[in-house]
């Protein structure tokens, strides 16, 4: 019983790690004019995201209006943000929201 837990949590682990990367290969290469269609602009304060029951993004950033988004990026160093009440650009991560959670942007730019 022991062992059959264990193969069904590395299978599931597995898995789980191949659609995460499937999905970010797809985030690397959008077509510009794709690109420019999802393209966003949020103003709101940065947080560090912490520990939640959905699991992804690095930060998160709550507009004026309570909205509530979790964020990542590469092009950025968030953290350079944390606290602050910025505009920034993103756009929309296909796939999400997962496990109630909030939307899942890809900051490009901090203005």
């Amino acid at each position: 019983m022991k062992l059959a837990l264990i193969i069904f949590t590395g299978v599931t682990l597995l898995l789980s790690l191949q659609t995460c990367n499937n999905s970010q290969a797809k985030q690397d290469h959008p077509a510009s004019a794709e690109a420019n269609e999802k393209t966003m602009e949020l103003t709101g304060i940065i947080r560090e995201q912490g520990i939640t029951s959905y699991q992804y993004g690095t930060h998160t950033i709550t507009t004026a209006d309570d909205k509530f988004y979790a964020l990542k990026s590469d092009a950025v160093d968030l953290n350079d943000y944390v606290e602050e009440k910025v505009t920034l650009v993103a756009e929309k991560i296909e796939g999400y929201p997962l496990s109630g959670g909030p939307d899942y942007l890809l900051v490009l730019e901090v203005k």
